[in-house]
C-alpha cells in the first residue's frame, strides 16, 4: 500500500468522526441554478478522445481544430468530478467554421470534429449518470458568412468577416426560435446559454426563453451578457471587475467588494470568460505569482453570493490575452496546483445549502482583508480571506454569531473560541483564506481526541509492521 495514501486516510479519521453538517442536503437533490457550480469549456480544446474525427485537425496550430471531442469529455469525466462541479458548459456544438464553435454554419447539425449525434448523446448520458448537468451555447450573432441561411434570412455584416442576423426581423426570430426549441427537444440538454444577445430586444429574448422552457421542462436559460430579459442567470460585469481588481495583486484597494450582497445569488460569478483575456494574464502583467493569486481568489469565488463559473484550464493557471492564445488544448500532464483546492471548496459548497443560498453580510473589508458572514436558520459561516502581505486580525463581536461558540476551520483546521475580552479574534496569515463553521463551544472535543489518539496508534502500528517486515527480509537475505 502507498504509505502517503495510508497516512492521508488515517488523518481523515478525526474529520469523519467529528464532521457535522446541519444542512448537508446535497446540491444535487432538487437543485436550482443557484445551487450549481459551472465548469466552462470548449469541446475542441478539452480532450481528444476519438481520433476518427480528427480530419484536418492540428494540435500544433492554435487557429485550427485541435481534436477535442464529446468522447474526450466523457473520458475526462473524473477530472471534472474531482473538482466537484455540478454543471459543465460545453460551448456551441453546432456545425461551425471555427474551433470555438462561434461561427455557426448550421444550427441543425453537430460539428463533425466534435463527434456524431450518438457520441453527443453518449456524453450527455455519462454526465447525467454522474449527476452533472450540461449547458450548451446558442450564438444569436457572429455566425459564419457561409451559414446555410445566409441567402434566405436578413443579416448585417459582423466582426471579422462574420454576419449578424437582423434581430428585429420576424423571419429571423421565427427560424431561430424553431432551431433552438428543436435542439433542446432532440437532445437531453439541461441548459442553453444565449450568446451575442445585445442586438435583441428583451421582449424577443423573453419569447425565446418561454419557447425553450415549454420545449424542455426544467431547462436553465442563461445569458453570456447582461440583459433585461428573464434569463435564469447572467453575469454581473461590476462584480466581475471587483473580483479582478481585488485579487489580481496583493494588498489592493478592495472597496469594490462592498457591493456584494445576497441579492446577487442569481448572478454568474467569474474572474474571466473564455471570450476575453485570462485572469492569469492580468496577474502576470502585475508581476504576481498566479497560483497564490488564484488560491485566495477562488476561495472568494466559491463563497461569495453567486453561481461560480470556472473556465477550463484555471486549475493549471492557463494564460493568454486573447483567443486562440487563451484557448490552448488542455495539458493534463501539467502540475494542477489548484485542482484539489477547487475540489475542497466545491465539496463544502455542495454539502452546505447555507453556503449556496444563505444571507450575506460583509463584516470587514480593508486593503484586501475580507471577513464576511453567511447564514440561515440552520448554519452560520465566517469566511476570512487575507489577500494582503501581512498577517491580519479582525475582532468578531459575539453579537454577530452569539457567545460561547467555536469557529472551526475546514480548510486548514484552525479553531477560534471567544477570549477573555469577549471577542473572537480572526487571525489570518498573509495570502491565506479559511472557511469557519460556527458551532457551540462544548469544551474538549472527546471524539476528536479519541480519534486523534487512534490515528497515532494506527500510524505507529503501521511503522512497527514495516520495520518488522524489513528485519525479516534482511534476515532472509542473510540466510541465503
Amino acid at each position: 500500500m502507498n504509505v502517503k495514501r495510508l497516512i492521508g486516510a488515517l488523518m481523515l479519521i478525526p474529520f469523519l468522526l467529528t464532521a457535522a453538517w446541519p444542512a448537508a442536503a446535497s446540491a444535487k437533490d432538487g437543485r436550482t441554478i443557484k445551487d450549481e457550480s459551472i465548469y466552462d469549456l470548449l469541446v475542441d480544446r478539452f480532450n481528444n478522445g476519438d481520433g476518427r474525427n480528427d480530419e484536418d485537425a492540428d494540435s500544433q496550430d492554435p487557429n485550427a481544430f485541435n481534436g477535442g471531442d464529446f468522447a474526450g469529455i466523457s473520458l475526462r469525466l473524473q477530472h471534472i468530478l474531482d473538482m466537484g462541479f455540478t454543471a459543465v458548459s460545453v460551448g456551441p456544438v453546432f456545425k461551425t467554421a471555427t474551433y470555438d464553435g462561434a461561427q455557426v454554419l448550421d444550427y441543425t447539425r453537430l460539428e463533425d470534429h466534435f463527434g456524431t449525434e450518438d457520441d453527443f448523446k453518449a456524453m450527455l448520458k455519462e454526465l447525467h449518470e454522474a449527476d452533472i448537468k450540461v449547458i450548451a451555447d446558442f450564438p444569436l450573432a457572429g455566425v459564419s458568412k457561409d451559414h446555410v441561411w445566409a441567402d434566405k434570412l436578413a443579416w448585417t455584416p459582423g466582426e471579422n468577416g462574420t454576419i449578424d442576423w437582423k434581430a428585429d426581423d420576424a423571419d429571423v426570430q421565427r427560424v431561430l426560435n424553431d432551431a433552438m426549441t428543436e435542439f433542446v427537444g432532440k437532445y437531453d440538454i439541461d441548459g442553453i446559454r444565449l450568446t451575442k444577445t445585445e442586438a435583441y430586444d428583451p421582449a424577443v429574448l423573453d419569447g425565446f426563453i418561454d419557447a425553450l422552457k415549454n420545449a424542455s421542462d426544467g431547462l436553465y436559460v442563461l445569458s453570456d451578457e447582461e440583459t433585461e430579459a428573464a434569463v435564469d442567470a447572467q453575469p454581473n460585469d461590476e462584480e466581475m471587475e471587483a473580483l479582478r481588481q481585488s485579487f489580481v495583486k496583493v494588498s489592493p484597494d478592495s472597496t469594490p467588494m462592498d457591493q456584494f450582497s445576497a441579492s446577487g445569488r442569481g448572478d454568474l460569478l467569474q474572474f474571466d470568460k473564455l471570450t476575453g483575456p485570462r485572469f492569469t494574464h492580468a496577474i502576470v502583467e502585475e508581476r504576481m505569482f498566479p497560483p497564490t493569486r488564484w488560491k485566495v481568489g477562488v476561495t472568494a469565488l466559491f463563497t461569495l453570493p453567486g453561481i461560480p463559473v470556472v473556465p477550463y484550464g484555471t486549475e493549471i493557471a492557463v494564460n493568454g490575452e486573447a483567443p486562440p492564445d487563451s484557448h490552448p488544448l488542455f495539458n493534463f500532464k501539467t502540475d494542477m496546483e489548484l485542482k484539489d483546492h477547487i475540489g475542497d471548496l466545491n465539496k463544502l459548497r455542495n454539502e452546505s445549502k447555507t453556503l449556496r443560498t444563505g444571507d450575506f453580510k460583509m463584516l470587514h473589508n480593508k486593503d484586501g482583508y475580507l471577513v464576511y458572514k453567511i447564514w440561515d436558520e440552520d448554519e452560520t459561516w465566517i469566511i476570512a480571506v487575507n489577500n494582503t502581505d501581512k498577517t491580519q486580525s479582525y475582532e468578531l463581536d459575539p453579537s454577530e454569531i452569539g457567545s460561547k461558540k467555536r469557529l472551526r476551520g475546514l480548510l486548514d483546521g484552525d479553531q477560534i473560541v471567544e477570549t477573555e475580552d469577549g471577542k473572537y479574534h480572526v487571525v489570518m496569515d498573509r495570502e491565506l483564506a479559511e472557511l469557519y463553521l460556527v458551532k457551540e463551544d462544548k469544551g474538549f472535543n472527546i471524539p476528536y481526541l479519541i480519534a486523534s489518539i487512534m490515528v497515532y496508534v494506527l500510524f505507529l502500528g503501521f511503522l512497527w509492521m514495516v520495520l518488522k517486515k524489513g528485519r525479516a527480509a534482511r534476515k532472509a537475505r542473510s540466510a541465503k
